[in-house]
């Protein structure tokens, strides 16, 4: 798989990463996780994102891939709601417990990007949480400092002299981070993770998602169906359930600025299909062009902000 330079952090990621919450969030048998994670990486996947607070996805990395650590980049975040971690809500000592547990649970010396996990713009404000991630980089526990979300704390995140990644929502459902959010990165040369690039698989009646992700993609799916879009008007000629996700996830891949897109997947046929997908690498100008149109005629108000 073609590697792609991740900002100025000297990193080469691969345009595909793994979004590790599926494998945690959705109880996933931890061997089949891990022949999937195996799988990945022997494709040519080297970006693995995951986060303190999905379950046991962090062990479940640590466990079937820790043994081959010099092969991919690996992304967690810190945040609320982190088991066995009792600091304040953002405190520097939740930070610095997180990011220990983080690299006990992954079988590692330290992390390529540790993220800030989602917070609000007040938090990145009185600076404590970015504090405590540059000197956990500058002890070594940490590669980079990043943060995850989306809208204006992104945007304000992006522009801080510590903050190397951003790992923001970018879908054809989600655009108004390209605007808001791509622009600071690029001038920064931010290496940039688009998450949820497929939209969470919006194109499926709700009762077909699994688990939580049926109220979960709701916002998406309500979009989708405003924005009218059919993969057939745009060149596709597969059926709808292969063409919609070559759609989504090379529309993702399109956006400059973007270097690797997160997907969570349990299945290996699901993975193998996103690695094809991947190396079609993107979308023609026009039909970029068009799923943006599509989105902006359907929210001519800009209401449809970054799901978080």
């Amino acid at each position: 798989m073609q590697k792609r330079p991740f900002g100025n952090t000297g990193f080469s990621v691969s345009p595909l990463g793994f979004g590790g919450a599926p494998i945690g969030l959705l109880q996933t048998e931890r061997e089949a996780a891990g022949n999937l994670l195996n799988l990945l990486l022997d494709e040519g996947v080297n970006v693995i994102d995951t986060a303190a607070r999905y379950k046991d996805s962090e062990e479940v990395i640590g466990q079937y891939v820790g043994h081959r650590r010099n092969e991919f980049v690996v992304v967690s975040k810190c945040g609320p709601s982190v088991p066995h971690v009792e600091a304040p809500e953002w405190s520097a000592e939740m930070i610095e417990q997180t990011i220990d547990a983080s690299l006990g649970r992954l079988r590692t010396d330290h992390l390529d990007v540790m993220l800030l996990h989602s917070c609000e713009k007040d938090v990145l404000e009185r600076g404590e949480a970015v504090a405590a991630l540059a000197r956990a980089r500058d002890a070594g526990k940490i590669r980079f400092a990043g943060y995850s979300g989306d809208n204006e704390a992104a945007a304000f995140a992006a522009a801080l002299s510590d903050i190397a990644v951003i790992e923001t929502s970018i879908s054809i459902a989600d655009q108004s981070n390209i605007d808001t959010v791509i622009p600071t990165c690029r001038q920064r040369n931010l290496g940039v993770l688009a998450k949820r690039p497929i939209a969470n698989a919006a194109w499926k009646q709700p009762d077909d998602q699994p688990g939580f992700y049926k109220e979960y993609a709701s916002t998406y799916t309500d979009r989708l169906r405003q924005m009218n879009l059919k993969p057939a008007d745009l060149g596709f000629t597969a059926p709808p359930e292969q063409a919609w996700p070559e759609l989504a996830l090379r529309f993702a891949l399109s956006i400059p600025g973007v270097h690797t897109t997160i997907i969570g997947t349990t299945k290996v046929e699901n993975a193998r299909t996103n690695v094809a997908i991947a190396n079609n690498g993107p979308l023609p100008p026009a039909v970029v062009e068009h799923v943006r149109a599509a989105f902006k005629k359907a929210d001519p108000t800009g209401a449809w902000i970054g799901q978080t």
